[in-house]
């Protein structure tokens, strides 16, 4: 058979394979067996470091996209997302667990660069400290955040649902008004739809999380023992030197895991609580704190007072009063500027009709 004689979308050649690549749905496809495959073979330890980066950095991706979308409809993907991120994380933990336990009695480094700069940098390669900040990291992630999260999700999830059909029925008054047209009634159809279909999948995608921080919890703890017992018995370690070394390890391993997860739990949080605001949430939070001055000039107050109670230190609260009072005041100025006018606008309107009026009557 010729290329003529086949169907269309059936031909297939080597030439056009790196434009079959670069489709999104293949790249993806791909990035997926990728994932997966990083629990089965076992990757060298540059490799795992750059996966490590690819990792955090996509995780801060996520937080500045929740923090910068108008509305939640915007992002979502967040769902997948979330579930893709938990996924590559728990792959690179069973790598990074295969590391440890084949590799640990060769030192700090065995694991790579990453969890050796994570374990340095924020445990000071004391494991006591890496221990206890990496419970603190999980119940954080595991008991506030990601709790709160799952419990918003859930209300907005049986809310919208609620809402669901009388929404509609305003939609389909409107048409029937003609104040909207056919179009314009589809996508409002679309938007309850997509709006339903978002909280629902956020309700589930929040256990992600949970199981997240649980099965952090546990790969710690397997790794501990496991190291410990490998390298008392099959590589002849003292059982102190043994303890150290792969606990180090470990936690480094733990905290490199549990700084992405919270980080996208946070963004999960952001993006579930922002149902109510419109705008970016820096310009909808600068607005609506700005739009209360005297609750700024109280802060200041309250600030004011702390820095002159004995014992306190006097230069940071003093600081953040001066800070606080004169963001205050001008805030109170810019309001007072905005209200005359206002005034001078409403009364310069009002003139306008009255002079009209007159000419309409003398004409």
């Amino acid at each position: 058979m010729t290329d003529a004689a086949q169907p269309q979308g059936a031909s297939f050649s080597l030439s056009n394979l790196p434009g079959m690549l670069m489709r999104g749905e293949i790249a993806l496809a791909a990035g997926v067996l990728g994932i997966l495959a990083i629990m089965l073979v076992p990757l060298p330890p540059i490799l795992v470091d750059f996966l490590l980066a690819i990792s955090i950095t996509f995780s801060i991706l996520v937080l500045m996209t929740a923090l910068m979308i108008k509305k939640p409809l915007e992002f979502t993907a967040f769902p997948a997302v979330l579930l893709l991120a938990t996924l590559m994380r728990l792959a690179l933990s069973i790598a990074t667990t295969r590391l440890i336990l084949a590799n640990g009695q060769n030192g700090e480094h065995a694991a790579g660069e990453v969890i050796y700069a994570f374990a340095q940098f924020v445990m000071g390669g004391d494991f006591v400290i890496g221990v206890i900040i990496f419970f603190i990291l999980v119940i954080v992630n595991f008991v506030v955040i990601t709790r709160g999260s799952t419990r918003i999700a859930e209300v907005a999830a049986r809310f919208t649902l609620d809402a669901m059909p009388g929404k509609q029925m305003a939609v389909d008054a409107d048409l029937s008004a003609g104040l909207i047209n056919e179009q314009q009634a589809r996508e409002r159809r679309k938007a309850l739809e997509d709006e339903s279909s978002f909280f629902g999948a956020m309700d589930g995608a929040s256990k992600f999380v949970r199981g997240d921080a649980i099965a952090g919890i546990l790969i710690v703890a397997v790794n501990i023992i496991g190291g410990i017992i490998i390298g008392t018995v099959s590589h002849g370690m003292d059982f102190a030197e043994a303890g150290r070394t792969y606990m180090l390890l470990t936690v480094g391993d733990g905290l490199v895991t549990q700084v992405p997860a919270l980080i996208v739990s946070v963004s999960a949080g952001l993006l579930v609580s922002k149902a109510g605001i419109d705008g970016a949430a820096d310009k909808a939070l600068a607005k609506q704190f700005a739009a209360y001055p005297l609750g700024l000039g109280v802060v200041a107050v309250c600030a004011g007072g702390v820095a002159l109670l004995p014992g306190m230190p006097m230069l940071p609260f003093a600081v953040l009063s001066g800070a606080s009072g004169l963001l205050a005041w001008r805030l109170h100025q810019s309001q007072k500027r905005a209200a005359i006018a206002e005034a001078e606008g409403a009364a310069a309107c009002a003139s306008r009709g009255r002079n009209a009026g007159a000419i309409a009557a003398h004409g």
